[in-house]
């Protein structure tokens, strides 16, 4: 039987209340709320050394808490100029070392957006670029690391599921991070049975093969969005928005997946983990019932 892990990203607003301040705090809070994962986030730049990062990964691997990284929102390997390339470029590189550092086996990276470009040539060229870098990148990478390009919730920014999933096809390193509230978001409220999502898991099943999609990496929030897609991340006390997550947890039972669940709840991350946790663990009771 599949066994997929929860966590938060980042630290709650309850972990700060407590009287909590350094991420060396982090692993024992997150193991005291019965999670097992967290996601560390560089989204703006490395703030941290690796000496840090190592003090940390150690004291997560002490409490049994997996760890992925969240690479830099400045990337993106659609803006034609080459000096921006290679600074995208350069935070991947830079996100595998804090990956060794930490001990960490995902590294979640925003791939791309439009800028100036049409949709069809910024995706082009960013294809164009993975297949160019990825097999250095290989190298970098232990056998158990993995780069996971997430899907994006704006109209502007490249990632639509298919988009995602054709995109890890250049490289067997790649696992795609699907975040259901920014699909949710793109298509309009698009999520709501549990074959939305099981389509999205045939065709990563049909394009990636059986491991990536049983491990694939997943954000998981509810968003409010408006025509253009994605404006900002709500808690699991939403009700109007969504998506909820019910129907996928049925969909992860169902399949079998070995998924890591990453909760990106505004300022309730933490808490709504361990709802999503309760969710699957009864639907899993249920299922083998």
């Amino acid at each position: 039987m599949g066994k997929v892990l929860f966590g938060p990203a980042g630290n709650s607003l309850a972990f700060y209340e407590e009287g909590h301040k350094s991420s060396m705090e982090s692993p024992k809070w997150t193991k005291d709320k019965g999670l097992e994962l967290f996601e560390y986030s560089f989204g703006q730049g490395f703030r941290t050394s690796t000496e840090t990062a190592k003090q940390i990964g150690l004291e997560f691997a002490k409490y049994g808490i997996e760890v992925s990284l969240h690479a830099p929102y400045f990337i993106n390997f659609a803006n034609p100029d080459p000096v921006m390339y290679e600074k995208s470029l350069g935070y991947i590189k830079t996100g595998i070392k804090f990956m060794k550092a930490f001990g960490a086996k995902r590294m979640v990276v925003h791939p791309a957006s439009c800028g100036k470009l049409t949709r069809e040539e910024a995706v082009s060229l960013m294809i164009e670029r993975f297949k160019e870098f990825m097999p250095e990148i290989e190298k970098e990478l232990d056998d158990d690391m993995y780069i996971c390009p997430e899907t994006m919730g704006k109209n502007m920014q490249i990632g639509t599921w298919k988009e995602i999933i054709d995109l890890c096809t250049v490289s067997n390193k790649l696992i795609p991070t699907f975040d259901f509230g920014h699909i949710n978001s793109l298509g309009q409220g698009c999520l709501n049975t549990e074959d939305d999502f099981q389509e999205i898991f045939d065709y990563c099943r049909k394009k990636l093969g059986d491991y990536r999609t049983q491990n694939a990496h997943i954000h998981f929030s509810k968003i409010q969005y408006g025509p253009k897609g994605e404006i900002k991340h709500l808690t699991f006390d939403d009700d109007v928005y969504g998506p909820e997550f019910d129907p996928l947890a049925k969909v992860l039972v169902k399949n079998d997946m070995n998924c890591h669940i990453i909760c990106e709840s505004d300022g309730t991350q933490a808490k709504d983990s361990v709802i999503m946790q309760d969710i699957y663990r009864k639907t899993r009771v249920k299922h083998l019932h």
